[in-house]
């Protein structure tokens, strides 16, 4: 499958090991290198998935330096959305237990921003899934942060652990998106690569 990469030597650009397990999940040959100190700050004025589409761009021009005539660069960013605002990684255990008590017994959007890059194209997609969370007890939230330590995570929770699994009482849009890459959209994409 996806024939049209193997001119390619693909680098997904990106830390996170959740996005090197979903990406491995499509059975393409790929490399991990991730650029350090990359800036990820916004403009203020961007709301909702605008703002993980532009990081991803802006993760893909820190690479085309560097990039050489036959790599195609994977990037990606998540936010979570809540309440008209952009809640990235904690800063810190009570700024991950602020953001899940705030998530608790509400809906959120889940945005994922990707950039798929070559020298000579770029192709890039918002996808959004929107989470519903039940009610949550203090003792729960305290239980994950400390067990847990969602300090790398989007809105402070992965939603392939514990919390996941007790308070995502609904979700409409693609499951792996909330875990970091929205595989199936990103299957698609690289299908129509030149």
């Amino acid at each position: 499958m996806l024939d049209n990469l193997k001119k390619y030597r693909i680098i997904l650009a990106s830390a996170s090991p959740r996005r090197k397990e979903l990406l491995a999940g499509l059975d393409v040959d790929f490399e991990v290198r991730a650029l350090p100190d990359v800036d990820e700050s916004f403009p203020a004025d961007l709301q909702g998935g605008d703002i993980p589409l532009y990081i991803s761009k802006k993760k893909a021009d820190a690479y085309r330096p560097v990039m050489a005539d036959d790599e195609l660069v994977i990037t990606a960013d998540t936010i979570v959305w809540l309440d008209g605002k952009a809640l990235g990684m904690p800063v810190d255990e009570d700024d991950a237990r602020r953001m899940i008590r705030n998530m608790s017994g509400k809906t959120h959007s889940v945005f994922t921003g990707v950039a798929i890059t070559t020298k000579d194209v770029q192709h890039s997609f918002v996808a959004q899934s929107d989470v519903t969370f039940a009610e949550l007890t203090d003792e729960e939230i305290e239980y994950y942060v400390c067990k847990y330590r969602p300090m790398d995570k989007a809105g402070a929770y992965g939603a392939q652990e514990w919390i996941g699994y007790i308070g995502m009482s609904n979700i409409v849009g693609s499951y792996f998106n909330v875990m970091g890459l929205p595989v199936q959209r990103l299957y698609v994409e690289l299908k129509s690569i030149p």
